[in-house]
C-alpha cells in the first residue's frame, strides 16, 4: 500500500515534472476502476483530453491533479486512492502497457502518466471541484502525519473517540492520516507498542511514545524513498523497513525472531519481546 512517504515522494515528482503539460490523449484502458462523475464515463476521454495539469496535492493517503481548460474552460479534479496495490507510472509511450494498466494519459511531451493495480483495489475519481466528497474516505481524513505535529495533548483528544486496536486507529486515518499496513507496524515497533493493544489501554508514557513515533518514523523515510525512488515513481521501496515483511528474521533491537500474523487479509509484523501483549481476548 502506497502511504505517507511514499506518495509524498511521488507528488514531489509530478509536480516538479508534468506542471503545466496538457493531456492530449486519454484511454480508459480497464474503466472498472475510474469513477467520472464530472462527465458521463463514456465521454471520459473527450472532457479531459485537452486540459492542463495544474498542481498536485496529497491528502494521507490519496493523490489529486488539478486539471484546467479543455473544451468548456473549466475545472476538473482526478483523485487517486491506489488502496493496497494502485501505482502512478510516468514513462515513455513505448514503455510496455502492464495487463494491470487501468489508465492511461498521453501528456503534451509525448510521456505517458499511467495508473497500475495489481490487486484492482485501488480507485480513479474524476470530478468537479464541488465533488469531492464523492471521493469515498477522503473528507474524513485526520490532520496528516507529515504536516506540522500536533502536540501530544492534541493527539491524545484526537485517539480519544476511537476505541479499537490501536494498529488498526492508525491506518483508518480518522486520528491521523497517511499510514497504512507497513508503516503501522514501523511505527508501533518504535513506540514498543503491541499492534493489538485497544487504544484505551495505553498508558501516558505509551501515547507519548506513539506520539513521537507516528511523526519521526514516516518523515524519516521521506528522503531514503526520495532517493531510491528516483523517477520511477510506481517502485515500492520497503526494503528499509525494520519490521515489517520481515517475518522469522531477527529483530533489530533484541535479536529475538520477528512474528508474523495475518489477520482479516491483513498481515501484522512485530516483535513479541520489544511489543509485549497476548492476543487473548481480542474479540
Amino acid at each position: 500500500m502506497p502511504e505517507a512517504p511514499d506518495l509524498y515522494v511521488v507528488r514531489e515528482y509530478l509536480e516538479r515534472t508534468l506542471t503545466g503539460l496538457s493531456v492530449t490523449r486519454a484511454e480508459a484502458l480497464r474503466p472498472i476502476v475510474l469513477r467520472s462523475l464530472a462527465a458521463p464515463l463514456e465521454r471520459f476521454s473527450e472532457d479531459i483530453e485537452g486540459r492542463t495539469l495544474d498542481a498536485f496535492w496529497r491528502r494521507g493517503k490519496f493523490l489529486g491533479i488539478e486539471l484546467s481548460g479543455g473544451a468548456d474552460n473549466a475545472h476538473r479534479t482526478l483523485v487517486v486512492n491506489p488502496m493496497l496495490s494502485g501505482a502512478l507510472q510516468h514513462c515513455a509511450p513505448t514503455e510496455r502497457v502492464s495487463a494491470r494498466t487501468y489508465l492511461s494519459l498521453t501528456l503534451s511531451d509525448g510521456s505517458q502518466l499511467r495508473y497500475t493495480d495489481d490487486d484492482q483495489m485501488g480507485m480513479v475519481y474524476y470530478l468537479l471541484p464541488e465533488q469531492l466528497a464523492h471521493a469515498a474516505r477522503l473528507t474524513e481524513q485526520g490532520p496528516d502525519v507529515l504536516d506540522e505535529p500536533l502536540s501530544l495533548a492534541a493527539f491524545t483528544d484526537r485517539l480519544k473517540p476511537f476505541r479499537g486496536e490501536i494498529k488498526g486507529v492508525l491506518t483508518r486515518g480518522g486520528a491521523v492520516s497517511g499510514i497504512g499496513n507497513a508503516y503501522a507496524d514501523e511505527v508501533l515497533f518504535a513506540a514498543g507498542i503491541y499492534p493489538f493493544k485497544k487504544r484505551t489501554s495505553l498508558s501516558p508514557a505509551e501515547l507519548a511514545a506513539l506520539h513521537d513515533a507516528v511523526y519521526r518514523v514516516p518523515a524519516d523515510a521521506v528522503p531514503l524513498l526520495r532517493e531510491r525512488m528516483g523517477d520511477t515513481i510506481h517502485r515500492k521501496v520497503r526494503d528499509h523497513l525494520k519490521v515489517h515483511g520481515r517475518a522469522n528474521e531477527a529483530c533489530p533491537a533484541c535479536n529475538s525472531k520477528l512474528t508474523h500474523i495475518t489477520s482479516n487479509g491483513h498481515r501484522t509484523d512485530y516483535c513479541r519481546q520489544c511489543q509485549p501483549g497476548s492476543l487473548l481476548g481480542r474479540r
